[in-house]
């Protein structure tokens, strides 16, 4: 009888070790599914922010300086001016796509348009892939659809009256001291300006904002600051593959050019061909063929085109030492990502410190 009770007493024990086990595997795939559960519906939603509503961008190059410093961190707002659904099948928070599969998509209605001087981050228009899979740029929208832009001596004109001047433009300037006297690189730098080069025995090339150019300007040392300007004849366009600036000379002059607007009709001709190569054949994908001051569209021979869609010329804040539109033309509207909003964080590389005045810094004030 009592080797029956340790018998019963024995497979009970084990039956409260089994089934303890037992709940402590389901306590354990329990926790594993909710933590599973948790981060795919962050995944999930950081995805669903991430592409309608907010992005966050880093400031890669000196371009928009002094506005934007290399290594700022922002948030990109893609609600302002609507987002775009997803164009391409894409492997999620990275640049890896699926090749030749273009998906139909749309973009949502924003509340605002683009205007002038806004902040912009959208796809580099010349990049050869899927527009959603171009590299991300971010330049000023100085020129809108049906604008009038030239540049006369290195400023900008919009629809004949004098661009709207920013704190943080810079420009290239000759910085012209007196005799014998040589301009400090460190006093300079300590200025907020970038000493660039030597020009002659007494004068140096200075990228700096206007009002481093006024306080420079100031100085014993110096007798005369001054815009630097390439003359109208010097051929810097010549050193670079672009359709777009192939017709004229350098950036510091742009003959009269209207910013195409969705509807335009434009009389084509050899001589403005390449102010429209782009956006007729590669932005609006038209099969163009060219015979002598005759042009052949899809086919058809006609000298008249339509835009199909608004159009933008962006340029960066860096004045000299900016590759846009200037350079490569017009960015189209599909092609716009959204409108830069916040700095939310800022990385000085070359102090390796991070810099904390500019933190949470809105752009757009």
């Amino acid at each position: 009888m009592a080797k029956k009770e340790n018998k019963d007493e024995l497979e009970e024990r084990k039956s409260r070790r089994k089934q303890r086990q037992k709940d402590q595997h389901e306590k354990a795939k329990s926790w594993l599914r909710e933590w599973m559960d948790a981060l795919l519906f962050a995944a999930i939603a950081a995805l669903i922010i991430r592409t309608f509503f907010f992005e966050a961008y880093r400031i890669p190059t000196p371009s928009m300086e002094e506005t934007l410093l290399t290594g700022d961190f922002l948030v990109v707002s893609k609600i302002s001016y609507g987002p775009r659904t997803p164009m391409v099948l894409a492997v999620p928070f990275t640049n890896i796509y699926l090749p030749g599969v273009k998906l139909p998509w749309t973009r949502i209605p924003g509340y605002e348009d683009i205007e002038r001087n806004d902040i912009v981050v959208f796809n580099y228009p010349i990049d050869i892939a899927p527009i959603a899979a171009k590299t991300n740029y971010i330049k000023r929208s100085v020129g809108i659809p049906g604008d009038t832009l030239s540049i006369r001596d290195k400023e900008l004109f919009v629809n004949n009256e004098s661009a709207e001047d920013f704190p943080g433009i810079q420009k290239n300037y000759i910085v012209t001291v007196q005799e014998r006297v040589r301009l400090s690189p460190a006093k300079v730098r300590a200025a907020g300006a970038q000493l660039i080069r030597a020009e002659g025995p007494n004068s140096y090339r200075v990228n700096m904002t206007q009002a481093e150019a006024n306080a420079i300007g100031n100085w014993v040392e110096v007798t005369n600051v001054e815009p630097f300007v390439l003359p109208e004849s010097y051929n810097e366009f010549s050193r670079v593959d672009f359709s777009f600036s192939s017709g004229f000379m350098n950036h510091d002059h742009l003959p009269p050019t209207v910013v195409p607007f969705e509807g335009q009709e434009v009389t084509l001709t050899p001589e403005n061909w390449h102010v429209y190569e782009n956006i007729v054949t590669r932005y609006e994908g038209n099969n163009v063929e060219r015979n002598g001051d005759t042009f052949i569209i899809n086919g058809e021979e006609r000298n008249t085109y339509t835009f199909q869609q608004d159009y933008y010329f962006m340029m960066g804040d860096n004045r000299d030492d900016s590759e846009d539109s200037r350079f490569w033309g017009f960015v189209p509207h599909d092609h716009v990502v959204g409108k830069a909003g916040l700095i939310y964080f800022s990385w000085d590389s070359e102090r390796w410190l991070p810099r904390f005045e500019r933190l949470l810094n809105f752009i757009h004030d």
